[in-house]
Protein backbone atom coordinates (compact mmCIF):
# COMPACT_ATOMS: atom_id res chain seq x y z
CA UNK A 1 0.00 0.00 0.00
CA UNK A 2 1.63 3.72 -1.06
CA UNK A 3 1.52 6.67 1.67
CA UNK A 4 -1.17 8.03 -0.03
CA UNK A 5 -3.87 5.53 0.55
CA UNK A 6 -1.95 4.74 4.59
CA UNK A 7 -2.26 8.31 5.30
CA UNK A 8 -6.41 8.09 4.03
CA UNK A 9 -7.06 4.78 6.49
CA UNK A 10 -5.23 6.84 9.06
CA UNK A 11 -7.55 9.64 8.20
CA UNK A 12 -10.67 7.49 7.72
CA UNK A 13 -10.08 5.76 10.80
CA UNK A 14 -10.00 9.05 12.48
CA UNK A 15 -13.08 10.31 11.25
CA UNK A 16 -14.64 6.84 12.18
CA UNK A 17 -13.69 7.25 15.95
CA UNK A 18 -14.62 10.88 16.34
CA UNK A 19 -17.77 10.66 14.52
CA UNK A 20 -19.05 7.15 16.57
CA UNK A 21 -17.45 8.55 20.03
CA UNK A 22 -19.98 12.28 19.47
CA UNK A 23 -23.21 10.41 17.82
CA UNK A 24 -23.16 8.18 20.89
CA UNK A 25 -22.68 11.05 23.13
CA UNK A 26 -25.15 13.42 21.98
CA UNK A 27 -27.17 11.39 19.08
CA UNK A 28 -27.11 11.60 15.24
CA UNK A 29 -29.05 14.83 14.44
CA UNK A 30 -26.93 16.48 17.10
CA UNK A 31 -23.59 16.06 15.89
CA UNK A 32 -22.75 18.55 13.11
CA UNK A 33 -19.52 17.98 10.66
CA UNK A 34 -17.75 20.50 12.29
CA UNK A 35 -17.47 18.79 15.53
CA UNK A 36 -16.67 15.35 13.85
CA UNK A 37 -13.98 17.22 12.26
CA UNK A 38 -12.45 18.93 15.18
CA UNK A 39 -12.77 16.13 17.54
CA UNK A 40 -10.71 13.84 14.63
CA UNK A 41 -8.35 16.97 14.35
CA UNK A 42 -8.62 17.35 10.70
CA UNK A 43 -10.30 20.06 8.63
CA UNK A 44 -14.47 19.98 7.60
CA UNK A 45 -13.54 20.02 4.04
CA UNK A 46 -11.49 16.43 4.62
CA UNK A 47 -14.83 15.16 5.97
CA UNK A 48 -16.43 15.99 2.72
CA UNK A 49 -13.69 14.81 0.64
CA UNK A 50 -13.32 10.69 2.29
CA UNK A 51 -17.46 10.81 2.53
CA UNK A 52 -20.09 12.79 0.62
CA UNK A 53 -22.07 13.16 3.59
CA UNK A 54 -23.10 13.04 7.10
CA UNK A 55 -24.64 10.52 6.11
CA UNK A 56 -22.44 8.44 4.20
CA UNK A 57 -20.01 8.76 6.88
CA UNK A 58 -22.99 7.25 9.20
CA UNK A 59 -23.59 4.02 7.13
CA UNK A 60 -20.13 3.47 6.48
CA UNK A 61 -19.54 3.65 10.28
CA UNK A 62 -21.58 1.00 10.93
CA UNK A 63 -20.58 -1.30 7.79
CA UNK A 64 -16.97 -0.69 8.99
CA UNK A 65 -17.93 -1.20 12.54
CA UNK A 66 -19.74 -4.53 12.38
CA UNK A 67 -17.71 -6.14 9.73
CA UNK A 68 -14.67 -5.80 12.43
CA UNK A 69 -17.46 -7.53 14.81
CA UNK A 70 -18.45 -9.97 12.68
CA UNK A 71 -14.68 -11.12 11.91
CA UNK A 72 -13.59 -10.84 15.35
CA UNK A 73 -16.07 -13.29 16.22
CA UNK A 74 -15.68 -15.70 12.82
CA UNK A 75 -11.76 -16.00 13.77
CA UNK A 76 -12.27 -17.01 17.13
CA UNK A 77 -14.53 -19.40 16.27
CA UNK A 78 -12.41 -21.05 13.65
CA UNK A 79 -9.50 -20.54 16.26
CA UNK A 80 -11.27 -23.41 18.25
CA UNK A 81 -12.84 -25.11 15.73
CA UNK A 82 -9.17 -25.82 13.97
CA UNK A 83 -7.67 -26.81 17.07
CA UNK A 84 -10.53 -29.38 17.15
CA UNK A 85 -12.87 -27.98 19.62
CA UNK A 86 -16.49 -28.45 19.52
CA UNK A 87 -19.11 -26.20 18.15
CA UNK A 88 -20.35 -25.08 21.24
CA UNK A 89 -17.22 -24.25 22.38
CA UNK A 90 -16.57 -22.39 19.01
CA UNK A 91 -19.99 -20.48 20.60
CA UNK A 92 -18.07 -19.43 24.01
CA UNK A 93 -15.14 -18.18 21.89
CA UNK A 94 -17.52 -15.91 20.30
CA UNK A 95 -18.80 -14.65 23.48
CA UNK A 96 -15.66 -13.85 24.35
CA UNK A 97 -14.75 -12.36 21.53
CA UNK A 98 -17.64 -10.28 21.59
CA UNK A 99 -16.85 -9.11 24.63
CA UNK A 100 -13.64 -8.32 24.12
CA UNK A 101 -14.77 -6.30 20.94
CA UNK A 102 -17.49 -4.40 23.09
CA UNK A 103 -14.96 -3.31 25.70
CA UNK A 104 -12.85 -1.62 23.06
CA UNK A 105 -15.22 0.13 21.50
CA UNK A 106 -18.52 0.63 23.67
CA UNK A 107 -19.47 4.08 22.05
CA UNK A 108 -20.09 1.77 18.63
CA UNK A 109 -21.73 -0.81 20.33
CA UNK A 110 -24.19 1.71 21.87
CA UNK A 111 -24.67 3.67 18.65
CA UNK A 112 -25.74 0.41 17.18
CA UNK A 113 -28.00 -0.87 20.04
CA UNK A 114 -29.67 2.49 19.67
CA UNK A 115 -29.53 2.87 16.15
CA UNK A 116 -31.46 -0.81 15.93
CA UNK A 117 -34.89 0.70 17.34
CA UNK A 118 -35.09 3.37 14.97
CA UNK A 119 -37.23 2.70 11.80
CA UNK A 120 -37.08 5.96 10.64
CA UNK A 121 -33.54 6.58 9.36
CA UNK A 122 -32.13 7.22 5.86
CA UNK A 123 -29.77 4.11 6.52
CA UNK A 124 -32.36 1.85 8.08
CA UNK A 125 -31.73 -0.90 5.22
CA UNK A 126 -28.12 -0.42 5.29
CA UNK A 127 -28.86 -1.53 9.11
CA UNK A 128 -30.39 -4.52 8.55
CA UNK A 129 -27.71 -5.77 6.29
CA UNK A 130 -24.61 -5.15 8.69
CA UNK A 131 -27.17 -6.84 11.27
CA UNK A 132 -27.42 -9.96 9.23
CA UNK A 133 -23.42 -9.78 8.54
CA UNK A 134 -23.09 -10.80 12.23
CA UNK A 135 -25.65 -12.46 12.47
CA UNK A 136 -25.15 -14.79 9.80
CA UNK A 137 -21.68 -15.75 11.26
CA UNK A 138 -22.94 -16.90 14.55
CA UNK A 139 -25.88 -19.07 12.40
CA UNK A 140 -23.04 -20.75 10.20
CA UNK A 141 -21.65 -21.80 13.98
CA UNK A 142 -24.56 -23.20 15.17
CA UNK A 143 -25.62 -24.93 11.71
CA UNK A 144 -22.13 -26.88 11.73
CA UNK A 145 -23.42 -27.79 15.35
CA UNK A 146 -26.78 -29.11 13.81
CA UNK A 147 -25.10 -31.16 11.36
CA UNK A 148 -22.92 -32.55 13.90
CA UNK A 149 -25.29 -33.57 16.26
CA UNK A 150 -23.86 -31.16 19.14
CA UNK A 151 -27.40 -29.39 18.85
CA UNK A 152 -31.13 -30.61 18.22
CA UNK A 153 -32.28 -30.51 14.84
CA UNK A 154 -35.59 -28.92 16.17
CA UNK A 155 -33.40 -25.69 17.17
CA UNK A 156 -34.48 -22.61 15.33
CA UNK A 157 -31.46 -21.42 13.96
CA UNK A 158 -31.96 -18.04 12.89
CA UNK A 159 -33.83 -16.49 16.53
CA UNK A 160 -31.29 -18.18 18.51
CA UNK A 161 -28.28 -16.66 16.59
CA UNK A 162 -30.05 -13.67 17.15
CA UNK A 163 -30.17 -14.64 20.93
CA UNK A 164 -26.99 -15.17 21.38
CA UNK A 165 -25.74 -12.09 19.89
CA UNK A 166 -28.50 -9.91 21.28
CA UNK A 167 -27.39 -11.49 25.02
CA UNK A 168 -23.63 -10.51 24.52
CA UNK A 169 -24.50 -7.00 23.43
CA UNK A 170 -26.60 -6.21 25.74
CA UNK A 171 -25.30 -7.95 29.23
CA UNK A 172 -21.86 -6.09 28.27
CA UNK A 173 -23.55 -3.01 27.67
CA UNK A 174 -24.71 -3.53 30.90
CA UNK A 175 -21.72 -4.27 32.53
CA UNK A 176 -19.45 -1.64 31.32
CA UNK A 177 -22.39 0.87 32.18
CA UNK A 178 -23.33 -0.79 35.82
CA UNK A 179 -20.92 -3.28 36.68
CA UNK A 180 -17.83 -1.88 35.81
CA UNK A 181 -16.30 -3.56 38.90
CA UNK A 182 -16.49 -7.04 37.49
CA UNK A 183 -13.76 -8.04 35.34
CA UNK A 184 -14.42 -9.60 31.42
CA UNK A 185 -13.66 -12.65 32.75
CA UNK A 186 -16.37 -13.17 35.22
CA UNK A 187 -19.02 -11.64 32.90
CA UNK A 188 -17.79 -14.19 30.23
CA UNK A 189 -18.01 -16.97 32.54
CA UNK A 190 -21.75 -15.90 33.61
CA UNK A 191 -22.73 -15.72 30.01
CA UNK A 192 -21.40 -19.08 29.23
CA UNK A 193 -23.24 -20.98 31.96
CA UNK A 194 -25.97 -19.51 30.24
CA UNK A 195 -25.07 -21.09 26.86
CA UNK A 196 -23.86 -24.20 28.21
CA UNK A 197 -27.13 -24.78 30.30
CA UNK A 198 -29.76 -23.51 27.74
CA UNK A 199 -28.54 -23.89 24.30
CA UNK A 200 -26.55 -27.14 24.23
CA UNK A 201 -28.54 -28.68 27.14
CA UNK A 202 -25.26 -29.59 29.31
CA UNK A 203 -25.08 -29.57 32.99
CA UNK A 204 -23.99 -25.85 33.91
Amino acid sequence: MDSSNTRRDATRRKLFEAAVTLIAEQGFSSTTVDEIAERAGVAKGTVYYNFASKNVLFEELLRHGIEMLATSLQEAAEEVTGRGGSRIDALDAMIRAGLDFISRYPALTQLYVAELWRTNRAWQSTLMVVRERAITVVEDVLREAVAGGELSEEIDIPLTASALFGMVLVAALDWQSYQPDRSIDDVHAALSRLLQGRVSGRPS
